[in-house]
């Protein structure tokens, strides 16, 4: 198998997900796919946009390849680059241009973490052009029909440094996603964590009362991720307070006085 087609076939989703709909967004993700729209996804931190584009890309048969932006992500990094191997130069597309080529489906994670100038590239990608140029090669790649662009940021964070150019953000279809309603909530974290149904209630409980925190100074409240993991760490044996405590309360916030906080919260459900 060429190199190229083993790399794409390493970004093939080959079991089904689970993944729980709250709306309409699988329909609307069908459609953008079937008119090649690109695709925003709005929504807090572990609320289940990953999981979601997973689920899409394990229902389409198409490969998935992420991104994590971040500060010193480089168009480089995304389009591809000239590598020294065995004496001889030779490109390596980067994940943008294997997407392309191959028709995979390329999900930007956190695109507000990228840099504005390498965000740009993405423009001609995210509209009826569908095309990347790679500038280092002199070529222009035409997306086929099975190529899907999707990004994803998370609103809460946004800032006059830190948001989409609108230039951009008027490129995509936008979903807004935020965590599941406690009773679904609380299935997710049963089924994803292995764990009782009221204990998964319990968890949910004490994430609802962290949320309800955001205005008082914590930046963000306790995610669906961060119940699952606690979830998990409960089914292995880890008492229900120390299981939250490291992995609820702790990764949210170093203040001891909202640490305090949050351990009164779990004290109060456990």
């Amino acid at each position: 198998m060429p190199a190229h087609e083993q790399r794409i076939e390493e970004h093939r989703i080959t079991e089904q997900p689970y993944y729980l709909p709250r709306g309409e967004e699988l329909e609307i993700a069908r459609a953008a796919y079937a008119d090649r729209l690109p695709m925003l996804l709005k929504g807090p931190t572990g609320c289940g946009k990953t999981r979601f584009m997973e689920y899409l890309a394990w229902e389409l048969a198409r490969p998935l390849i992420t991104v994590s932006c971040h500060d010193d992500l480089s168009t480089s990094d995304l389009v591809g680059r000239y590598l020294i191997r065995g004496g001889e130069t030779v490109w390596m597309d980067g994940p943008l241009a294997l997407a392309v080529r191959a028709g995979a489906i390329c999900y930007l994670d956190e695109i507000v973490e990228a840099r504005k100038d390498t965000t740009v590239v993405i423009h001609p990608l995210a509209d009826d052009r569908r095309e990347l140029p790679v500038e280092k090669r002199g070529e222009l790649l035409t997306a086929p029909p099975e190529f899907m662009l999707a990004v994803s940021y998370n609103p809460g964070y946004q800032s006059v440094l830190k948001d989409i150019k609108p230039s951009t953000r008027q490129r995509f279809v936008a979903l807004e996603f935020d965590y599941p309603a406690a009773e679904f909530e609380a299935e997710i974290v049963a089924l994803e964590a292995n764990l009782d149904a009221e204990t998964a209630r319990s968890l949910v409980r004490v994430a609802g009362m962290t949320r309800g925190l955001k205005d008082s100074g914590l930046q963000e409240g306790a995610s669906t991720r961060l119940l699952i993991h606690a979830g998990k760490l409960i089914k292995s044996g880890i008492a229900k307070r120390t299981a939250c405590r490291v992995a609820v309360t702790a990764p949210l916030s170093d203040e001891p006085e909202m640490l305090a906080a949050l351990d009164e919260i779990v004290s109060s459900v456990f």
